[in-house]
């Protein structure tokens, strides 16, 4: 998933903004929705999504807080989630040479 964000400490990051990336794996008991093929017995992704991206709207400063922070409102929602990990990703960091990104995992088990 891809997101124009405002995360970081320096003032120009919070003022301009950077363009991230979350990945998010996870894992629950599909038994059920195997069997039933009902969106109501999974994990909806949609709603996974609308979660990182409200987070995501929300500035911090860093990403091991931005991480943490979707992490933990996904597992509270989400309580069928039995392990997750998740990728915060900030493309052309502002840092004194060229660096393509850098990138923060959580997890939960």
């Amino acid at each position: 998933m891809q997101f124009r964000g405002y995360h970081g400490c320096l003032e120009s990051e919070q003022r301009d903004g950077n363009w991230f990336r979350v990945d998010l794996a996870y894992d629950y008991d599909m038994r059920k929705a195997i069997r039933t093929d009902k969106l109501e017995d999974a994990v909806d992704y949609g709603a996974l999504y609308e979660v990182i991206r409200e987070e995501m709207a929300r500035p911090a400063q860093l990403l091991e807080h931005l991480a943490g922070r979707m992490l933990n409102v996904l597992t509270d929602r989400f309580p069928m989630i039995t392990y997750a990990e998740l990728t915060v990703t900030k493309f052309n960091p502002p840092l004194d040479g060229r660096v393509e990104s850098s990138s923060v995992t959580v997890v939960y088990e």
